[in-house]
């Protein structure tokens, strides 16, 4: 009984996940500028910013993040707003 009571637990708490949780977000590198520290990507629909797929310019957290992509790179990524900016708080290539 228990076991069913700690299933139903951890069931109840995905549901309760916020609406806006997603995945990583695919994309595709259009521009790398190392010297202003961002990237433009092509990207799908964010939902935690309730934002339709486009075109945008993003700074990286870490400039390092540049350097591991090129243009044409599928990637996937998480943002996040900092200091009012949209900031890539995690990027990684596609597999």
């Amino acid at each position: 009984m228990r076991k069913l009571t700690v299933i139903a637990g951890l069931a109840a708490a995905l549901l309760a996940a916020p609406a806006w949780a997603q995945a990583l977000i695919s994309g595709e590198i259009t521009k790398v500028d190392p010297e202003q520290g961002k990237l433009t990507i092509k990207h799908e629909a964010i939902k935690k910013f309730d934002m339709d797929g486009m075109t945008m310019v993003f700074k990286a957290a870490d400039p390092a993040m540049l350097k591991s992509v090129k243009v044409g790179d599928k990637i996937k990524f998480d943002v996040d707003k900092v200091n009012g900016q949209m900031t890539l708080t995690k990027l990684e290539k596609a597999k």
